[in-house]
């Protein structure tokens, strides 16, 4: 036997107490009565009425609980297969994590905002398979495409600026990344969101984008990083990163290449100067609205039956019961 909610199982409670109510209600009412009058005029001021009879109605209040309290927790036992489909598309998020994802420009700094949005991006997928790849000077899968959530999340906190020892900003190669870890034998339902400062320093994102077109993926890319540029600080805390000049090095968004990926694939494009990312909106207003859903797992499963309108169905008998059951005996002598 299983139970759908255990949650009310705490009410059971409520049966001992109600047992010690009646006792001590039954005691208080001899009392009272004692107090009243004698042993001997009981009977002909309380003509018929049945002590037991009031303690059979009492304990079928008792077995209504219990079968009302029973029918809350939602007894099952026996089942049935039923097939289970779940529709949804395939999302590759992918993430910069160069050095230059570390500039505080957006607090706490680019990356860490990055991966605070993505995380409350999970929290409102529907059914949808979700991959992570990060990227710097080399791109790397981290997360294949799955359904399990919480191991994205895992792979998710574990990217760091030091996860890839390639330094630089290779977009092109993430983009290529991220379209070998889609089903290429299928075209549709197929989305890329890309979160980097923009700044390429290797290959042609704009042809890796006509590369995703061509597979039938839309690409919805994030621009992080404020107009004016930031200065990177050093992994160690100790300063901000110079060039061989002694002159700081300032990152700057490349707005202009994003729009051109966005766009070559019919995706959309939105910069983050604050760190808010709205990944809502482009989840919902972009890709689910965009993108067919499409049935992305088919299995098997046993559904087991619920039982409760049993217990429910006794308790009510039980109550209706009690209802119909007098206090006093069928006949009363009549004095």
């Amino acid at each position: 036997m299983k139970f759908g909610d255990l949650t009310y199982l705490f009410m059971l409670w409520i049966v001992p107490v109600l047992i010690l109510f009646y006792i001590y209600a039954f005691k208080k009412k001899d009392e009272l009565i004692k107090l009243f009058c004698e042993d001997a005029l009981i009977g002909k001021i309380m003509p018929g009425v049945s002590r037991n009879r009031q303690k059979l109605k009492a304990l079928l209040i008792v077995l209504a609980v219990v079968f009302i309290v029973v029918a809350l927790i939602r007894p099952r036992w026996g089942y049935h297969w039923e097939e289970v489909q779940r529709m949804g598309v395939d999302i590759v998020v992918v993430v910069d994590v160069s050095t230059s994802m570390l500039a505080q420009d957006v607090k706490p700094n680019r990356l860490k905002r990055a991966k605070m949005e993505i995380e409350d991006l999970i929290n409102i997928l529907q059914g949808d398979r979700i991959g992570l790849v990060a990227f710097a000077g080399d791109s790397f899968l981290q997360c294949p495409l799955s359904l399990d959530y919480c191991a994205f999340k895992m792979f998710l906190d574990y990217i760091d600026t030091d996860l890839i020892p390639v330094k630089g900003t290779a977009i092109a190669d993430a983009i290529r990344k991220a379209i070998d870890a889609f089903d290429s034998k299928k075209r549709e339902s197929k989305a890329i969101i890309l979160i980097t400062d923009g700044e390429d320093h290797s290959g042609d994102p704009v042809k890796a984008a006509e590369e995703a077109k061509a597979q039938g993926i839309k690409i919805f890319a994030i621009g992080i990083g404020s107009e004016g540029g930031a200065p990177i600080p050093e992994p160690d805390g100790g300063g901000f990163k110079k060039d061989k000049n002694g002159e700081l090095i300032m990152t700057r968004l490349d707005e202009a290449t994003l729009q051109k990926i966005a766009l070559t694939t019919g995706g959309s494009y939105v910069r983050s100067i604050t760190g808010d990312m709205d990944l809502e909106k482009i989840y919902i207003d972009g890709i689910k609205k965009e993108l067919e859903a499409r049935e992305l797992k088919s299995q098997r499963r046993k559904r087991f039956e619920e039982r409760f309108q049993i217990f429910a169905g006794i308790a009510i008998l039980i109550l209706v019961l009690e209802s119909l059951i007098s206090e006093k005996k069928k006949k009363v002598e009549q004095v």
